[in-house]
């Protein structure tokens, strides 16, 4: 399980989701977020150094996400981050749905991901989004999708949400080294 979990299917969605968004502001503060987005994948890269196979794969405790999964999840959310972005940029006020990232993680067994393969799906996907995103204008920033969930959000908003997504997951894989005993760099 991740450390903010964001099921789509849970009773108290609304409260979830507001603590959800709260965490991930939280975490990004003041800083620039297109700069947090273009740090982070030498970040992941440097959080990750030096893991074996069977320590990235060990969860902090049962029930939670190992370094694997996370590392795997960030390149998903990115692929699903680059579908919004698109589609705010290209359409008028698209509605989007929300997704289950713990029914991803256990439907396409982030468990037997490769962690190597992993961040360099997040490194490309990270570098074509922010080709587009670095060409978005002030106007254009302002263009929203109506989130399934949390309603209408501008870009922008978005870009703070996924900037501040990529300091929880490296926060967190700090905390899962520590957890299992590996270094923490």
């Amino acid at each position: 399980m991740s450390e903010l979990s964001n099921s789509a299917s849970t009773a108290a969605v609304d409260e979830q989701v507001r603590a959800y968004i709260n965490s991930i502001l939280q975490a990004l503060g003041s800083r620039e977020p297109m700069t947090v987005l273009a740090e982070t994948p030498e970040a992941l890269r440097r959080a990750v150094a030096g893991l074996s196979r069977e320590q990235d794969g060990t969860p902090e405790k049962p029930g939670k996400w190992s370094v694997r999964q996370v590392v795997r999840h960030l390149a998903d959310s990115e692929l699903v981050g680059g579908f919004r972005f698109r589609m705010i940029l290209a359409h008028d006020a698209p509605e989007l749905p929300a997704y289950d990232q713990d029914l991803w993680a256990e439907r396409l067994r982030y468990q037997e991901a490769d962690l190597a393969t992993s961040l360099e799906d997040f490194e490309a996907l990270r570098t074509m989004n922010l080709r587009v995103l670095r060409r978005a204008t002030p106007d254009e920033l302002k263009r929203a999708m109506h989130h399934a969930e949390r309603g209408d959000e501008p870009l922008g908003y978005l870009l703070s949400l996924y900037a501040g997504h990529d300091l929880v997951h490296l926060a967190q894989i700090r905390r899962i080294r520590a957890a299992i005993g590996a270094p923490v760099g």
